[in-house]
């Protein structure tokens, strides 16, 4: 059975929900993201890390934040939605769309990595689950995921900065598709949730 979410915690996972006046200084906005959610993993009757792991995975670990890793980026979307099955982490398999390609330069680099929606699902947001060259040392395995809310104009932020791990990484009952072929990337993305150092 997949576990889904409760609406404060996919509010602390997408490091988008602020209380308060909005916070003008980037990185102070990105950290305070970060300490929200770190707070609502500690505290949440339905926190995705198990109460025996919490010492051992909480605080979550991130890279420095670093705007190089925010670059603006343009949508080509897809003329045709084609489907995908997308295997998860516990075997199944689950149906996404293409909705479009997203295209940025990323440290002097031409980069692309496709939008999906689920199938049956409304396109509320975009789901980019990459992986990178970071992927198994520096940061989960499986890769990690980003999710963007659509835009009128077709401009888009990608920031690396908010890139998270799957909840399969804290809890193996939760189903998370990996990520395929076509966003695995060659290059190190060094921003986002990394895993923690030994302790």
């Amino acid at each position: 059975m997949r576990r889904v979410l409760s609406s404060a915690l996919l509010c602390a996972l997408l490091t988008a929900c602020t209380t308060g006046p909005a916070v003008k200084d980037y990185a102070a906005g990105i950290e305070e993201g970060r300490a929200f959610k770190n707070d609502s993993f500690a505290t949440s009757a339905d926190s995705p890390v198990p109460a025996d792991k919490k010492g051992t995975l909480l605080p979550l670990a991130y890279y420095p934040v670093d705007e190089a890793f925010n670059p603006p980026a343009t949508l080509d979307p897809s003329a045709q939605r084609t489907r995908l099955r997308i295997p998860t982490s516990t075997g199944q398999l689950r149906d996404y769309e293409r909705v479009g390609t997203l295209r940025f330069t990323l440290k002097g680099q031409p980069v692309q990595l496709t939008a999906f929606s689920e199938v049956g699902q409304p396109v509320s947001r975009l789901f980019i689950p990459f992986a990178d060259a970071t992927s198994g040392t520096d940061t989960y395995t499986a890769g990690r995921y980003l999710e963007l809310d659509p835009t009128a104009t077709g401009i888009y932020s990608v920031d690396f900065n908010t890139a998270y791990h799957p909840f399969c990484y804290y809890n193996a009952e939760y189903d998370c598709p990996f990520p395929p072929a076509e966003n695995r990337l060659e290059l190190p993305i060094t921003a986002g949730e990394k895993l923690p150092a030994p302790r």
